[in-house]
């Protein structure tokens, strides 16, 4: 299907559960960015998690996200248990407004739920001339190092950058090797993981999925990764107001109780640095730069952060976008709702 086609089913679905048109267009937007970018972990798929704890009273479809500036370029997000990417498109105009009023804007949400893929909020930003780091934190799959239990969530943190009149560079991470979703995946297709992945409940490494879910994610860098995953927590869960490490709410194993996620959206609104061409220029050799490596292998050229989710997103806009069937089936199941209502 279109790009546009996929977008007004999602924002039906959306509807069909019971969010506004407003929130609606913000939550199918984020999502279906996700897909765009070929995230599709992160993507529309996610509704079908979101639509279960709605349906089991774990989120507030209806939820009125609220706003309280505290500082001149500091504002608090109270998601009120309202869903993610609606939580997070509020935290991401505030602190554009912000960095719009005085260069700079910092956005803490608490009372969130998970908010879908970070490259989506931080290709939004840059579309509007913003540099951004964005963090958010998530429920424990991560030992402490030296730990055999998880007290941390695999946080993911991103980083974008604009280009006027090119793709902006954006980095999306999250602190173990892999997601957790992409383990989930091999699990449902029947296929082994690799090694470096993850550890089973004894700390072991394992080449088999399910023993990795009932285990830990590995960190990357080992101890650097722990270190990045306790700092993200720390401005998105605990300086935000939110539940940090094991406060946090399993979506899966307690799909009906507020998770309390936390969020951070910190831009730099570019603009007062410099002119757009000043910008331009420095990007176009920043990249250039780069792209410009000898490779390794003449057969895989040096590429920048960003770079593949941008040419996903081109190959979709042009040849449609990429859904599994059963992602399209449960969107027009929601969907149905709407039409009832």
């Amino acid at each position: 299907m279109t790009e546009e086609e996929a977008r007004s089913l999602a924002r039906r679905a959306f509807a069909g559960l019971g969010l506004g048109e407003s929130d609606a267009a913000d939550a199918a937007e984020i999502l279906l960015l996700g897909d765009l970018f070929g995230h599709h972990t992160h993507g529309l798929s996610r509704i079908e998690s979101y639509g279960e704890r709605i349906e089991l009273g774990g989120i507030d479809p209806a939820a009125r996200v609220g706003v309280e500036q505290v500082g001149a370029a500091l504002a608090r997000i109270d998601g009120v248990n309202g869903v993610g990417p609606v939580v997070g498109m509020r935290a991401l105009r505030c602190a554009m407004e912000l960095a719009r009023a005085g260069g700079v804007g910092l956005a803490l949400a608490r009372h969130s739920n998970h908010f879908g893929a970070i490259a989506p909020y931080c290709h939004l930003a840059a579309q509007q001339g913003f540099a951004s780091i964005i963090g958010s934190n998530a429920t424990t799959t991560i030992a402490p190092t030296g730990g055999s239990q998880a007290r941390l969530g695999n946080s993911p943190l991103g980083f974008g950058v604009p280009h006027p009149g090119g793709e902006p560079i954006i980095l999306d991470m999250a602190m173990s090797v892999v997601a957790r979703a992409k383990i989930r995946e091999a699990l449902k297709r029947g296929e082994a993981i690799p090694e470096a992945w993850a550890t089973d409940r004894e700390g072991r490494p394992t080449t088999d999925p399910r023993a990795a879910l009932e285990g830990f994610l590995q960190p990357i860098g080992g101890y650097k990764g722990y270190g990045l995953a306790l700092v993200v927590d720390l401005f998105a869960g605990l300086l935000s107001g939110a539940s940090y490490l094991t406060h946090v709410k399993s979506w899966s194993e307690e799909p009906g109780a507020p998770q309390d996620l936390g969020h951070f959206f910190l831009l730099v609104d570019t603009e007062r640095l410099g002119s757009t061409d000043w910008l331009r220029e420095r990007m176009q050799d920043f990249a250039g730069i780069l792209r410009s490596t000898p490779p390794s292998d003449p057969r895989q050229p040096v590429m920048l952060p960003g770079e593949r989710e941008h040419a996903a997103l081109a190959r979709q806009r042009r040849a449609g976008v990429e859904l599994e069937g059963a992602v399209v089936a449960k969107l027009e199941a929601f969907a149905a709702r709407a039409a009832r209502a």
